[in-house]
This record gives structure tokens, sequence and C-alpha cells, in this order.
């Protein structure tokens, strides 16, 4: 939603969302920015809808478009209008065994319509760039608009306020995401127990699946906390307050926890080989995710010094100050520009 307020700032686009209809309103933490339309079909029959019968088009509730962009994964008939496709990842097909079959046949539908109808491809990353060229999407079609990131300045009240609404500790590490397999969330707990600190883990984030979080924090030794979802304000006093950010996820489209850890000044270790190596850009630690040993020195590393701290801070927050929301409109509206023209 970021990029769409920066769109609205910073250029002559008007956006309207397109959605299902729904019996109840959206997540108070989630609620859109622009004004949006309703098809007359719950989620699961608009997208199955779409997918196989190629109707209704957005035209149908939004009167006519210059540009149709399916942003999450599904791809909409358009009505004539030229489609641009965000692709996040290819995950689906890296790892189809961390999906249910059901969500890989659609993700496989979606990408073969994203090859066939899209006029332009826009990714978060060079690594999803080549991805998608390696399963046959041409380069040509292919724009690179790398996500940003508003950095936020947390208040001591803040500060104590978080601490204390969530019984934190004076020194922790923490993990941002949603729970599924290729988060890497049971290498980061076996990691913490060959460790020589005995710093609390806080995990914040949905629920996923895949896993069992619970399950796995009973059978380890560490100390984790668990606190779900939060308000965007809280998470950034989140970020702010953790003396180390870990996130040794397998495979990621972007990344954006690690930009934002970054973007409050918050040393970072993460994946080496992956699109969050992509994005930390030389500023954070970088690990093999499948090396759990080595993912554990490197948490004793930044623990035991101070000094790398406050330079990965700094590195971290130059690399964040790089990566804007205005710099996204502007590569998404330069494609909204080159189709409609």
């Amino acid at each position: 939603m970021r990029s769409l307020d920066a769109i609205s700032r910073n250029s002559d686009w008007e956006i309207v969302g397109v959605a299902a209809t729904h019996l109840r309103g959206p997540d108070p933490l989630v609620v859109p920015s622009v004004p949006v339309k309703h098809i007359p079909l719950n989620r699961i029959a608009m997208y199955e809808s779409w997918h196989r019968l190629r109707r209704p088009t957005v035209q149908r509730v939004t009167g006519p478009v210059d540009v149709v962009h399916a942003t999450g994964g599904v791809i909409p008939p358009s009505g004539g209008a030229p489609i641009v496709v965000t692709v996040h990842d290819l995950a689906f097909m890296h790892r189809p065994g961390h999906f249910s079959r059901h969500g890989v046949s659609f993700m496989t539908r979606s990408f073969e319509l994203t090859r066939r109808r899209a006029e332009l491809v826009l990714v978060p990353s060079q690594t999803t760039a080549d991805d998608c060229v390696q399963h046959g999407i041409i380069p040509e079609k292919i724009r690179v608009a790398h996500w940003g990131v508003d950095p936020v300045s947390v208040s001591d009240a803040d500060r104590v306020r978080v601490r204390s609404s969530h019984g934190l500790p004076s020194s922790f590490l923490l993990w941002v995401g949603t729970a599924e397999p290729r988060k890497n969330l049971r290498g980061l707990l076996a990691a913490l127990r060959a460790t020589s600190h005995e710093v609390p883990l806080v995990l914040v984030g949905p629920e996923g699946w895949g896993v069992d979080i619970d399950e796995m924090i009973a059978t380890t030794q560490q100390p984790v906390i668990r606190l779900g979802k939060v308000s965007q304000g809280d998470l950034m006093a989140l970020y702010d307050l953790a003396e180390v950010f870990v996130y040794p996820s397998l495979l990621e489209g972007f990344g954006m926890p690690v930009l934002e850890a970054m973007a409050q000044g918050t040393p970072v270790i993460t994946s080496a080989g992956t699109a969050t190596e992509e994005v930390a850009g030389g500023a954070a630690k970088l690990v093999d995710p499948t090396d759990l040993a080595a993912l554990g020195d490197a948490i004793d590393t930044l623990l035991d010094d101070s000094s790398l701290q406050v330079s990965m801070a700094a590195a971290g927050r130059a690399r964040a100050a790089e990566m804007t929301w205005a710099s996204t409109a502007e590569t998404i509206v330069s494609a909204y520009n080159e189709v409609s023209g």
C-alpha cells in the first residue's frame, strides 16, 4: 500500500482497487488507502471464475480503465485493457512441498496466465527477475521495482510502552514474518541451541501454514516470546529495540523485514544467495541458512561485539535510505505509461 500512496503523490494516475465481496470489513491493520470496487462473488468463487472462465472483467465494476495491475497472484480478465502483473517470487516452483496441491495448481495457472497475457511483469528483485526468465518470461517484459521503506522515528515513550506491554527483556533477538516452511524457523530455533547466549528470540507475525510453531518452541531450550500480529507502530518499535534481527529464510522474492530492520538501525543476519542478500546490499551479515553452526556463530559474533553492531546499524540505515517508495512508484508509473501509451 505504500507504493499506492507514492503513486498517488507523485503521478496523475488514479488508482481503484478491485476485491471480492466479503461479509466483514478488512483487518484494521491493512485498510486500503484507495477506493475499492467489489465483484459480486466471494473470494474463492471470484478467483476460480477469473482463472477458469476469464470473467467477470474488472471493468464490470470499475468502468473503463487504462491499465489493470494484478498485484496479488491472481490474474483478472481485463476487458481489453493492458495487464501489468507483479510476480513476487516463484517459491511454489522451487519448493512445491511447502504448499498445498491446490495452492501449487492455482499459482501455476496464475504464472501461465502471466506469461501469456501480461504486457509487462514487475518483480521486486533482480533475483526474482532472473527466476522468471529461467521459467519462460522474456527479459524484455520484466521491470525490477525494488520495494521501499519509510524510516520511522521511535520515541522513548514508544520504546517504554512496547517493552512493557509485551513483557520484553532488555536484550532480545527478533524475527518477523508469516510462519511457513521456507522461512526456516525450525532452523533458526535449532541454531539458537548452539549459541553461547540465552538471549530470548521474539517472533512477530501471523499464523501461516505447514509449520507448528508451538511444537517447535516446545522442543527448544532457548527462551522464545511469540507475539503474533502487531500494529505497524509496535513493529517499528520492536525493530528499534531488538539487539539483532535474524532472518535466515530459504527463499524470498524480496525480504521486506530485512529492509525494515535496517531502516531502524538494527543489525541484520540473513541468507546468502537469496534475494535478501540483494536487499541487504552489503549491510548485513550473510550466512548459509542451512548451516546451523554458521548461523549460531553469526548470532554470537554480533551479540559479543557492540562496535560491530554500531557499524552495521549505520550501514543498514544508509542502505535503507537508498530504497524509497518514491523510486518504486516511479518504476510502476513508468510501466503504466509504457503499456497505455
